[in-house]
């Protein structure tokens, strides 16, 4: 079984709007619904289950109706202090119904142009293995900095250096082992979704991402967003 587990908790500060940056409207629809429709028919994707605050959850509700077109839509789960005890909770709840065998899909609701292809290549990638991630190659000269960032302590080779990118796919059952060994106290100084499979010594395969499917963070990022959508070139 492979489950979407979509992260919509996020508070979306760094866009300076009152509303999270996931539930604004672009093309006349909410940011988290195109994520809601592509995954919903994929036919790689068994099951949907959305991490969302308890105020935005009716609002959820009535977007699935019309964009979850494959009735995937399994529960909420609540959102945590930071986006790995949010990964967490997900896995608690997904483990009620899904196997441990299986895979689970996580996604950020602020990354909207999430592709089929994609969905594919990674779910059809990670078979046999705990995990995956989509990384991008290191285009700029990075360098390492001891003393916080007021001198350059060592240049690195860009060739061996890669930006891990969302959506990432792991085991259910060894993921949740992994992150469950660093829960209540380490999980929360966790910055990537990958990193506790990494500490576990979980077997992972990187792909190649896809620069397109880009996180909303910034006001500039969603008016680029929105030129997509505008274009008609969000799919």
């Amino acid at each position: 079984m492979n489950v979407a587990l979509l992260l919509s908790g996020g508070t979306g500060l760094r866009m300076g709007t009152d509303i999270p940056k996931q539930y604004l409207e672009a093309g006349g629809r909410p940011v988290i619904s195109y994520c809601i429709e592509t995954l919903s028919v994929h036919p790689l994707v068994d099951a949907l289950q959305i991490v969302a605050d308890d105020f935005w959850q009716e609002r959820i509700l009535e977007w699935l109706k019309s964009e979850d077109k494959e009735k995937k839509f399994r529960g909420f789960s609540m959102p945590g202090e930071n986006r790995q005890l949010s990964i967490f909770h997900g896995l608690r709840d997904i483990r009620e119904y899904a196997e441990d065998s299986g895979y689970v899909f996580i996604h950020d609701a602020a990354r909207p142009l999430l592709s089929a292809g994609q969905i594919t290549e990674c779910l059809s990638k990670v078979i046999g293995r705990d995990g995956l991630m989509p990384v991008l190659p290191m285009k700029d000269t990075v360098y390492t900095s001891l003393d916080g960032g007021k001198s350059v302590s060592a240049l690195l080779d860009r060739s061996t250096v890669y930006a891990g990118q969302a959506p990432e796919v792991f085991r259910i059952g060894r993921y949740y082992e992994a992150n469950r060994k660093l829960y209540p106290d380490q999980i929360r100084k966790i910055n990537g979704s990958t990193e506790p499979a990494v500490l576990d010594g979980m077997d992972i395969v990187m792909i190649p991402g896809d620069e397109r499917n880009f996180k909303i963070t910034t006001k500039a990022d969603f008016l680029r967003f929105q030129g997509i959508v505008k274009g008609g070139n969000s799919g």
